[in-house]
């Protein structure tokens, strides 16, 4: 394969790896300061969880490329704090976590140590698709629903777009594994629609507040 393509694949996954080391810090930084999770999807946020999971260790257990798939473990860890920080400010109970996270530790290290087959996860992986799309189709109706976005990180969203869009590349030099480019290129529209949405709704707001503000001083 030409080496210039294979140069630029390697460049694209290291820009993707290093921006996942901040991509959900934007989100967790809006809500931390504005107190609030207004806008955000808990039950989509679960199964976003779900599909990186499954497609990390998919990945994994198939020895591909660790650069492929080296975001996931980063990705993975912040969205456990996100999830936190959603369930503290909506206030939302917590007594089945222990029991939830224990089973899907279990569950990935299992997988982890080749004690469960890795056909499972092949049966899995095409499941991410439409999981991974159904978070993201979950995040956008919550924004439209509410009319509100002030708790949702643009540059958040911007990021999965683009991180998602460099996949589609490394993993098409890689592998051109099918699911996964599926997966990614499904990945990129929608959380360029989301992104699309925050925007609309903030800009919205801001007017908002600013004819309001207007009319103070009037």
């Amino acid at each position: 394969m030409n080496f210039w393509l294979m140069l630029l694949s390697d460049a694209f996954s290291v820009i993707t790896i290093a921006l996942c080391l901040i991509l959900k810090v934007p989100q967790i930084i809006r809500i931390v300061k504005s107190g609030q999770a207004t806008g955000l999807s808990f039950n989509g946020l679960l199964l976003e969880l779900s599909s990186y999971t499954i497609t990390m260790m998919y990945n994994y257990c198939n020895k591909h490329a660790l650069l492929s798939y080296m975001e996931y473990p980063i990705i993975i860890i912040q969205e456990y704090i996100l999830i936190g920080l959603v369930t503290h400010y909506k206030k939302m109970k917590r007594t089945a976590f222990p029991l939830l996270l224990l089973i899907y530790m279990t569950v990935s290290l299992l997988f982890a140590y080749g004690i469960l087959p890795k056909f499972l996860l092949t049966l899995m992986l095409p499941l991410t698709t439409p999981v991974g799309a159904t978070s993201k189709i979950m995040q956008l109706v919550e924004i439209i629903r509410r009319k509100n976005a002030n708790s949702v990180s643009v540059l958040t969203w911007f990021l999965s777009f683009f991180t998602n869009v460099t996949r589609v590349y490394t993993i098409y030099l890689d592998s051109a594994d099918f699911y996964l480019l599926l997966n990614f290129t499904i990945s990129s529209a929608l959380s360029g629609a989301v992104m699309a949405a925050a925007m609309y709704y903030q800009k919205q707001a801001a007017q908002q507040q600013r004819i309001a503000a207007g009319i103070k001083t009037h």
